[in-house]
């Protein structure tokens, strides 16, 4: 954002007139806007392998390095171990057990 934005902002928030304030709105929704498509394709990408990385989980825990070795030739080119981690922790969590230990394993919930 330019920093004529922020002037200008600042002088609306002190009750005074601004004579670009269209030009302002379009500078606040693009920030806010920003990076909207990469964040759309990483979750698309996420919800493609969804299921390949559930349906590597069973009742039997396993650690993500061996989820990855079972599900690897499944997935994306590109798609590594730390993302297959990434969506175990954070995106796919109620579907998974945690089972804590060193190293952590993980099976379906």
């Amino acid at each position: 954002m330019k920093k004529a934005t922020l002037i200008a902002m600042l002088s609306v928030l002190n009750g005074e007139g601004v004579a670009n304030i269209d030009t302002i709105r379009e500078e606040i929704e693009a920030e806010l806007n920003r990076g909207a498509d990469k964040r759309a394709a990483k979750a698309a990408e996420y919800d493609a392998v969804r299921e390949t990385i559930l349906g590597g989980l069973s009742d039997t825990p396993v650690t993500i390095a061996e989820l990855y070795e079972s599900i690897k030739d499944e997935l994306p080119e590109g798609f590594s171990r730390n993302k297959v981690q990434y969506a175990i922790v954070n995106l796919y969590k109620d579907e998974v057990e945690k089972i804590s230990g060193s190293p952590n394993t993980y099976k379906r919930a």
